[in-house]
């Protein structure tokens, strides 16, 4: 009987050992990863609602005017010249 209480209190003692690293990964979940994803939605739903004629800023820190949107594709014109570019929809910060 002695050895299988030995073998209990073993085992107890690497559950016990194991519970503080799990409370610390469920934090670090929900401390880091959550936030990250909403973030992640709202950055995806943003690009999804561009439309003609909003002002953005692209993540070179260009601010334009959207004068067309083509699937991926944005053309920005950039004041003072009036100048168009062709960006990319995900270059929009």
């Amino acid at each position: 009987m002695s050895f299988l209480g030995f073998i209990i209190f073993l085992q107890a003692s690497a559950v016990g050992q194991m519970v503080p690293l799990i409370a610390i990964v469920a934090i670090f979940y929900f401390l880091v990863f959550m936030p990250m994803q909403k973030q992640k939605k709202q950055q995806a739903q943003m690009l999804a609602d561009l439309q003609t004629g909003a002002e953005v800023l692209t993540t070179g820190g260009i601010v334009g005017t959207i004068v067309s949107i083509t699937g991926d594709l944005l053309i920005l014109r950039v004041k003072p010249d009036n100048i168009k570019l062709q960006l990319s929809r995900a270059s929009v910060a």
